[in-house]
């Protein structure tokens, strides 16, 4: 069994820790362009926006394509029954 404290570390030429550092500033290079690119608000928006447009669509289509009907009619009465609330308690404070 080889003691890990009295092996000799393998020696790098000059070349090869610059030739490292270089790949290694160009993988941080495009890790770092990555990153701000995903922290854009704009482009953060747009994901949120189809990600909900695509649950709206799973949510009243069928996976043939078909409109939902009762599922439609579910959510327009949830509509109605919040914005009706809503507008009781608009009165209530007045």
């Amino acid at each position: 069994m080889v003691d890990k404290a009295s092996a000799k570390p393998a020696t790098r030429s000059t070349q090869e820790i610059e030739a490292n550092l270089a790949a290694s500033r160009e993988r941080l290079a495009g890790s770092i362009d990555e990153l701000a690119l995903r922290a854009q608000p704009k482009k953060i928006i747009k994901r949120q926006v189809e990600k909900i447009k695509f649950k709206i669509n799973n949510l009243i289509r069928t996976s043939d394509g078909e409109v939902r009907i009762d599922k439609i009619g579910m959510l327009l009465g949830s509509v109605s029954a919040a914005l009706l609330t809503l507008g009781i308690l608009r009165r209530a404070r007045s």
